[in-house]
């Protein structure tokens, strides 16, 4: 079927329909967004956007990304009519239990959603990983005459995106790594839930997106032939993303509510959406109305994208046979498949040498990316301190994107969400490192990619207040009870060079939600393990790694990564006495055991009990018993050599040997 002028402003009107449909069922939502993107949308989906309804999971479709997650309804309606697994059912129950289409666009939930949005400005950041993935890819896997990677990442913001602090740095990044396959639409419409964006903002985008490095397009976002004109320019562009601004109407079509903040956050009313269609031209008493017609235009171009698909699998077939390398590799890191025998890659570590956990890490990290060539990452302008670099593997600049090493620069949550981007577009695994205390700049989209799921691996040094010298503004103390606290993050607290080593692999493994190493600046003694349970221990969250005697212990001490090796010190003075020693570097991989297990690491008959972490006591309450004392840390650290804080703070094995004794008495 021809797509005319008429069918797009039909379309786009549609869009608006099921939009103020939608949030009035619901008697909840926003309105406005959807109906100021509806004619750009129009454009998009119906003459651009590279996508197969019937192949949601498409490996070279183009990605396209609701920033502005609050406007739900568009993408939902969109998807609806371009044929996803979306039934109008799922729009009439909007914002519902159970139903497909919640609030803020999920990962997983809904059939044909790239990445779950809503906190403003992270889905510019996870749009534009995603952008540097499919370059990345390309660069790994197209061979001549076969350009198996070759699609395009879009993205929807708007205002409130533009004013997270977030968007300056992915923006940024982006302009510098030249990523011309991003191509952001600002919804400039100068409306925020508090009123006209003069109330806090008079940014000129345009010069900002200059210096940035960005080609910029001005656009009426209203006016078919400028926005069809700017989508084609934009794919046009060389060596820059695109932002096209685009000068709109929020609630647009509405006679009251239109350019309005009343339309950015609430139901229109049922009279406002009456007379709202009237204006557009839409039957006033229909609801969740769809033509005949806007249905043939995306019928009709759901053929010509089978038919795209069609094509590029016969391509790939062709390059497969030609690059039967490249194809096996594509192959497994598509699935994210691990070697049988990963734990053979692993290093040997001395006994006789002291190493920090840091320094442990960029070793086994290095010999694991042998193993595993889908492995990239980097770090927040901290690779010689995270020992995040991978020797001899390339590394990402503007217009090179064959290599492993990322240069996210100092800006930790843009890392960590494009970090996100980059493990959903597929094809990769990811870690990214800063020191432990900016975690709190990563936290935002640390929550995301636990809450979509993704295995990104986080790695974190200087996790204690060991840091010394810094002060308390660089020594974590609370950070790691806020970790712990975000559901479905794992955190990895190794003890020493070896569990660093397990520590990795049990990261690997974990396919269902982000991964946390936390690790020493300061040199640990390596456990020997001819004498003590295997490092592999670790992957239970707790294990017994020394006791005096045998069956129910006088006192078992709980102790994490560095505070470990003070634990056992003290404990093998006890002589007298039936001491257990429990290394736990995992709460939540503890958690996940069967309860026998854990009985048997930390007894229930035992009642003392003595915790040792330098950190927030806050939790620790879960392993407590009728006599616990905790060596914690509540307050800041202290500037200073780390060994005085350590005898200041109580983290010596002289004084855990006599809370112990003091515990023992009891």
């Amino acid at each position: 079927m021809m797509l005319t002028q008429e069918n797009l402003v039909l379309t786009a009107n549609t869009i608006r329909g099921l939009a103020m449909d939608g949030v009035q069922a619901a008697k909840s939502g926003h309105p406005g967004a959807p109906m100021g993107l509806a004619d750009i949308a129009a454009v998009l989906w119906l003459k651009y956007l590279k996508h197969n309804p019937a192949d949601s999971t498409w490996a070279d479709r183009d990605r396209f990304v609701l920033s502005g997650g609050h406007g739900s309804m568009l993408l939902y309606s969109l998807l609806h009519l371009a044929g996803y697994a979306l039934p109008l059912d799922e729009l009439k129950r909007f914002r519902q239990v159970g139903s497909l289409t919640p609030g803020h666009p999920e990962y997983g939930h809904t059939d044909g959603v790239e990445t779950t949005t809503g906190p403003l400005g992270q889905g510019i950041a996870t749009g534009i990983g995603m952008a540097l993935a499919e370059r990345m890819a390309a660069a790994r896997y197209n061979a001549e005459g076969a350009p198996v990677v070759d699609h395009r990442t879009w993205i929807f913001c708007g205002d409130g995106d533009l004013q997270e602090g977030i968007s300056h740095e992915a923006c940024s990044l982006a302009g510098h790594l030249g990523l011309d396959k991003a191509v952001l639409f600002y919804d400039s419409n100068g409306i925020t839930i508090e009123g006209h964006t003069s109330l806090s903002m008079s940014d000129d985008a345009k010069k900002r997106f200059q210096a940035y490095n960005w080609n910029v397009i001005e656009i009426d976002g209203h006016d078919f032939d400028q926005i069809d004109r700017a989508i084609r320019k934009s794919m046009r562009s060389t060596g820059k993303p695109t932002v096209i601004i685009c000068k709109t109407h929020i609630g647009k079509g509405s006679p009251n509510k239109q350019d309005s903040h009343e339309a950015h956050g609430a139901p229109l009313g049922e009279e406002e959406v009456r007379l709202t269609k009237r204006a557009l031209g839409l039957p006033e008493n229909a609801f969740f109305y769809v033509p005949d017609e806007v249905r043939a235009v995306f019928a009709s171009r759901a053929t010509k994208m089978k038919r795209s698909h069609g094509k590029w699998m016969r391509t790939f077939k062709q390059w497969a046979k030609a690059n039967p390398e490249k194809a096996a590799l594509w192959k497994t890191a598509l699935a994210d498949t691990l070697p049988a025998d990963i734990e053979d890659a692993l290093p040997v570590f001395d006994p006789a040498k002291p190493v920090a956990t840091r320094s442990a890490s960029g070793i086994v990290l290095n010999a694991l990316a042998k193993a595993v060539p889908h492995l990239v990452g980097g770090s927040a302008d901290l690779a010689p301190s995270n020992m995040t670099w991978l020797k001899d593997m390339g590394e990402i600049k503007p217009g090179d994107f064959a290599g492993r090493n990322i240069h996210f620069g100092i800006r930790e949550l843009a890392m960590a969400a494009v970090m996100n981007g980059v493990q959903v577009h597929g094809g990769f695994r990811i870690f990214g490192g800063t020191f432990f205390v900016f975690s709190d700049y990563c936290r935002p989209a640390m929550r995301l990619a636990a809450l979509m799921g993704l295995p990104v691996i986080f790695v974190y040094t200087h996790d204690s207040f060991y840091v010394g010298e810094d002060g308390p503004t660089h020594e974590p103390v609370e950070q790691i009870a806020a970790l712990r606290c975000i559901p479905n993050m794992t955190t990895l607290r190794p003890a020493d060079p070896t569990e660093t080593a397990a520590a990795w692999v049990a990261a690997l493994k974990n396919k269902k939600g982000p991964t946390a190493l936390l690790l020493t600046r300061q040199n640990m003694k390596v456990v020997n393990r001819n004498s003590y349970p295997a490092a592999s221990n670790l992957e239970k969250g707790a294990y017994t790694l020394w006791q005096s005697g045998g069956g129910t212990p006088d006192l078992t001490i709980i102790a994490t990564g560095s505070e470990v090796e003070i634990a056992l010190a003290a404990a093998q003075k006890l002589a007298d006495h039936n001491v257990r020693v429990v290394s736990m570097p995992s709460w939540e991989l503890f958690a996940k055991q069967n309860s026998s297990y854990r009985d048997r690491v930390i007894d229930p008959a035992c009642t003392r009990r003595l915790i040792v972490e330098a950190g927030s006591s806050f939790g620790w309450e879960r392993f407590a018993s009728r006599h616990t004392v905790m060596i914690t840390l509540d307050t800041f650290g202290a500037s200073g050599p780390f060994n005085e804080l350590a005898k200041i703070f109580g983290f010596t094995a002289e004084n855990v040997l006599a809370k112990a004794k003091e515990l023992l008495a009891r």
